[in-house]
């Protein structure tokens, strides 16, 4: 399951995301599909909104089964409470949970109780942080889907890449690297750079990839290498083909 890192709440609900090139996003795997598209479902034609809809209720069964699942981690939910909720969802009365989870009704009205209080909270959690943190957060370079591992590594303004592109590259249009910076913080800024001047949803032979790179850097195996090592490109495990869609490089994988 994808993380649902930077979503807002609606968009964690809905199961799926559109981003700024009119593409709907599965949260939960990586399926897209492109906004003025026709999907044939099951005998029947859906633009991409309903499309991804019927996706997710085919492949995933729903956005609540699914958020379930996230570790208590990212939900802090415990497995009792998880359970409580899966029953809560399915519409039983206290007195049916009571005897499925061998406790007293009274007991299950204070605990949807507790999660009335909790959602309250969480709220008026959400409000008060995006409030402190307005105008900074747009200041932020976006986190990309496949990150290896999100971290301070990828905690960069705008900027900081103006100063990595400045101190690091011949040029930026076309874009021309002096060399590979050593500081992880800023060769990832390089390398989301470089995934500028890729289109996010083609397929590319290796002959393309490496000429592509070799324009930015001499050394395109190592910008190859960390494309892929932080989760910027995709291949196929014969690595003939490379695609920043991860779902791409899977269709790529099953024609063969």
């Amino acid at each position: 399951m994808k993380i649902t890192r930077e979503k807002n709440l609606e968009e964690i609900k809905n199961g799926y995301t559109k981003d700024k090139r009119n593409f709907y996003h599965c949260n939960f795997c990586d399926a897209v599909f492109e906004d003025g598209e026709i999907f044939p479902i099951n005998g029947h034609f859906y633009r991409a909104e309903k499309a991804v809809q019927m996706h997710i209720q085919k492949e995933h069964g729903s956005v609540f089964e699914q958020l379930l699942q996230l570790d208590k981690k990212s939900s802090s939910l415990t497995d009792v409470q998880k359970k409580l909720l899966q029953y809560i969802h399915e519409g039983k009365s206290d007195k049916e949970i009571a005897s499925l989870t061998n406790t007293s009704a009274s007991t299950v009205r204070h605990q949807r109780f507790v999660f009335r209080e909790k959602a309250r909270q969480a709220k008026m959690y959400l409000a008060l942080y995006e409030l402190s943190v307005e105008g900074m957060m747009d200041n932020l370079l976006e986190v990309h889907d496949h990150a290896a591992q999100v971290d301070e590594r990828y905690v960069a303004t705008n900027e900081d890449e103006e100063q990595v592109l400045k101190t690091m590259t011949l040029s930026t249009e076309p874009l021309k690297l002096k060399q590979i910076p050593a500081k992880e913080k800023k060769k990832i800024i390089i390398l989301r750079k470089i995934c500028e001047f890729l289109e996010p949803h083609q397929v590319y032979s290796e002959e393309e990839i490496n000429a592509f790179l070799k324009q930015i850097f001499e050394d395109f195996v190592s910008l190859r290498r960390y494309l892929i090592e932080y989760g910027f490109l995709h291949r196929t495990t014969d690595c003939q083909f490379y695609s920043m869609d991860l779902g791409k490089i899977r269709e790529v994988e099953d024609h063969e």
